[in-house]
């Protein structure tokens, strides 16, 4: 079986990595690597400036790798974020009764969010010349399914499936120059990245991006940068400010050729050594490592403040912690600079090394270096879009495709602008309705999906586009919305017949909408308002059969002011005298009584029985005597509480305190004087001791009235 090799190219500003892995069921396995450094200043931060010799030097690595495996056509690349743009863009698709939701679903959201994020491109005025930029990569940031977070949508059910994706777009000299140069090396582009996405593919897996993370790749020309937080890829950022520029101090502060500096610079590792050189005046120097690195230190400050800008403006504010790799980030003294330009401890700044990665194995001493962390993401993420063109034919248009790898039809969909959310063809509006005082929501018709035909045949948005293929798209049709009626929605109860004071009464259910007397056939709009039930209570049944339970009220003049009351009828049912909340059933006898005026008392709100009392005895029976005295006086003439109030009467109230005494215990225990012998002698006694009728008297004190020597009324 013939090895399925895979190709990577690692294009940096310094030099070119050239990897071959080979495909296996565990993973990739490096095969082979080779490096090669640019003989001049081919590349200015992270932009070939000088083709022909990028190109020969990829030839060279080529040529090496290819003495090792055979023959090497196709090669994966990663562009630096020189000039980068990058643009947070969402999509989303109504799913419900669409079943479980498929790896093409995935993939057509995700084409859906990049197309957004082109439109933001287009219209935003992000960059000056949208059309200048391609999308050289892009991450997920998170799916979502009814406002959950989900890994993957795949085999999923709802009702509204969501994506939000990082989109990156990089000038298009920049792609350009970096095509001419593999093609020029006799190669052609398989896949391409954006460089620290290969980056963070190799050093933060998934499990690690719920941490606040920055990664950043510091190479020869330029510093870029990704940030992890909540799960997911957050920001991609790109520095112009790198490597290159340490080696420049050197060079001013020594006068040294560049190449020389570069050299010399790469032995500053060790600062308890000296080195030598010899500068362009043919002067011959052996200086102390550390004078060389504090020569330095101003530049190495400067990058380290603006590797920290770009990730606090990604951000906000600094990350847990900020992993430097890359050959940049061997320079001496920039994980202190970056810490403290950041605020963070030195300690959570650290150089990475690539030790162990997954889906890749057999990785060669060489690699386990800062330096190697981006090739073997590359070569980690081979096989993804090629920058081929295709010339294609879409609904009897022809389309000129910028290949991005393997090209699909969901590619060419996006590149001729077709929402592909219009394939599915949308749900009816639905509609919300209320019941009862309970909403309801009514979906409407699952639209009809549409067709995708390549070459005349049923087509998926992964199927594979090819030269000269003739693409048609149907779109979808959209559903319809419901038109329900009252029927549909309730149960419409059956009328029953009850008695009413001797009358038989057959009494309906309450059926409305919107408040308006409404039949079962009735149809329903969007946010109808629907009342259906039947009379359960002796009130509701009154109300429904004509005869709602009114009050009566009653008015009156009571010392010079208006006063009302109200009077509710007597009800029985069934010969039991209720309530108007009492429950009601067919062939029920109901009857109904007015509950006439109120009495004196009752209209002042005179209560004997809560009225403050004391008790006391009088001649060994207990006797309640009134603290408050009251006085009524009906259109001038004396009466009493339990006299009945007649409407629109003028009455007179007066109450005052009253401090019992003899006399009133007396009069409240009905003694008769007239019923003493003629001629006795009356004794009074309160709790033993003689007394007078003007005597106060208590709460529980004992009265008793003597005639003569002999006690009388003693029981």
């Amino acid at each position: 079986m013939e090895k399925k090799l895979l190709f990577a190219l690692d294009i940096g500003t310094r030099s070119v990595v050239g990897m071959v892995g080979e495909q296996t069921a565990s993973g990739i396995r490096v095969l082979a690597v080779e490096r090669r450094e640019h003989t001049t200043r081919a590349m200015l931060d992270g932009q070939i400036h000088d083709v022909p010799e990028v190109a020969q030097v990829i030839g060279e690595v080529t040529s090496r790798l290819v003495a090792i495996v055979g023959p090497l056509k196709r090669v994966s690349v990663a562009a630096a974020g020189r000039a980068l743009c990058t643009l947070t863009a969402g999509a989303e698709i109504e799913c419900s009764g669409r079943g479980a939701l498929t790896a093409d679903d995935d993939r057509g959201l995700e084409l859906a969010a990049i197309q957004s994020a082109q439109q933001q491109l287009a219209t935003t005025k992000a960059v000056p010349d949208p059309t200048g930029y391609y999308c050289v990569g892009y991450s997920v940031v998170r799916f979502t399914l009814d406002g959950t977070t989900m890994k993957t949508l795949v085999g999923q059910r709802g009702k509204l499936a969501a994506i939000e994706v990082i989109a990156t777009f990089l000038p298009r000299q920049v792609i350009d120059s970096l095509q001419a140069a593999i093609e020029a090396a006799g190669l052609e582009m398989a896949t391409l990245t954006l460089e620290p996405i290969a980056a963070i593919n190799v050093l933060i897996p998934p499990t690690m991006r719920h941490l606040n993370l920055a990664l950043v790749d510091v190479g020869a020309g330029t510093s870029d940068v990704a940030i992890t937080r909540d799960g997911s890829v957050i920001g991609y950022g790109m520095v112009p400010f790198a490597g290159d520029e340490v080696t420049e101090a050197v060079s001013q502060a020594h006068l040294l050729d560049f190449t020389v500096a570069e050299m010399l610079k790469r032995k500053l590792g060790n600062s308890s050594k000296k080195v030598a050189f010899t500068d362009v005046l043919g002067v011959a120097h052996k200086l102390p490592a550390a004078e060389l690195v504090a020569s330095t230190a101003p530049v190495v400050a400067d990058l380290g403040q603006a590797i920290a800008a770009q990730i606090l403006a990604l951000n906000s504010t600094p990350p847990q912690a900020v992993l430097l790799v890359g050959g940049g980030s061997l320079t001496p003294g920039l994980p202190k600079a970056v810490a403290e330009a950041l605020g963070i401890a030195a300690s959570r700044v650290a150089i990475r090394r690539p030790d162990t990665v997954e889906g890749l194995c057999d990785i060669p001493p060489d690699l386990i270096a800062p330096d190697g962390v981006t090739p073997l993401g590359i070569l980690k993420l081979a096989g993804g879009r090629s920058l081929t063109f295709v010339q294609v034919r879409l609904n009897d248009r022809p389309l000129r495709l910028f290949n991005l790898g393997r090209m699909t039809v969901a590619n060419a969909l996006l590149v001729a602008g077709v929402d592909v959310r219009s394939l599915h063809g949308r749900p009816g509006m639905g509609m919300t309705v209320t019941v009862n005082g309970e909403k309801r929501f009514l979906a409407g018709s699952m639209g009809q999906t549409g067709h995708i035909l390549v070459n005349g045949k049923e087509a998926l948005f992964g199927d594979s586009v090819n030269e000269g293929d003739v693409i048609k798209v149907e779109k979808g049709k959209d559903g319809t919305s419901p038109a329900p009626t009252v029927a549909d929605l309730v149960a419409v109860p059956e009328p029953f017949t009850i008695t009413i004071d001797a009358v038989p009464v057959t009494v309906g259910p309450e059926l409305t909408v919107n408040g308006k007397a409404a039949a079962a056939g009735t149809r329903l709009a969007d946010r109808d308002r629907i009342v259906c039930r039947r009379p359960v209570t002796l009130g509701e049944v009154m109300a429904a059969a004509g005869r709602p339970v009114e009050p009566q009220e009653y008015h009156y003049i009571v010392n010079g002011s208006e006063r009302t009351v109200v009077r509710r009828p007597e009800l029985t049912l069934n010969g039991v005298r209720c309530g108007e909340e009492a429950a009601v059933t067919g062939n029920d006898v109901i009857a109904t009584a007015e509950a006439g005026a109120p009495t004196l008392g009752e209209l002042v709100g005179l209560d004997e029985a809560t009225e403050a009392a004391l008790t006391v005895l009088f001649n060994g029976d207990s006797c309640r005597i009134p603290l408050r005295r009251c006085s009524f006086t009906v259109a001038g003439k004396p009466a009493k509480a339990a006299d009945v109030a007649r409407p629109g009467s003028y009455i007179d109230f007066a109450s005052y305190e009253l401090q019992p005494m003899v006399s009133d215990v007396l009069l409240a225990a009905a003694f008769d004087p007239h019923s003493l012998p003629p001629g006795s002698r009356v004794d009074v006694l309160v709790n033993g001791k003689t007394a007078e009728f003007t005597t106060p008297v208590k709460n529980g004190d004992k009265v008793e009235l003597a005639v003569g020597r002999v006690l009388a009324n003693r029981p």
